[in-house]
């Protein structure tokens, strides 16, 4: 311990380090919670989706409901099947956006982006709000 008070003292951080010490303790240990994951959960992830019936977008929204995650969904299949079906699960994307203060536009015909509250969706003539 000594060799390394000598060092912290000769680069000058002496004195912080031991006011650090003083105040919790030299033999402190600092637990780590292992089950934080901090490197994969704080990547924004973007994914794709494809929804071909109302049960689909459920692993949509719990993807967005982490917060990390940008959908892009494919409403194509369903709406080719079943245009109430169609706008019930848009309905229930849009509650959970606003629920995640998050943003949602369609980007095409086809397509529907999904943001986190820490993303907005740039809207020119090509994405259309949804209300």
């Amino acid at each position: 311990m000594a060799m390394f008070s000598k060092l912290r003292n000769s680069l000058g951080i002496g004195n912080k380090v031991d006011e650090f010490d003083e105040a919790f303790g030299e033999d402190e240990y600092v637990e780590i919670d292992p089950s934080r994951h901090v490197g994969r959960n704080s990547k924004i992830s973007v994914r794709s989706f494809v929804v071909n019936s109302f049960d689909d977008i459920k692993e949509s929204l719990d993807a967005l409901r982490e917060g990390y995650t940008i959908a892009l969904i494919n409403i194509k299949p369903l709406k080719d099947k079943d245009i109430v079906e169609l706008k019930r699960t848009i309905n229930k994307l849009k509650k959970t956006c606003d629920a995640i203060e998050g943003d949602i536009a369609g980007i095409s015909e086809d397509w529907i982006v999904v943001t986190p509250a820490f993303a907005r969706v740039h809207r020119s003539r090509g994405t259309e709000e949804l209300h």
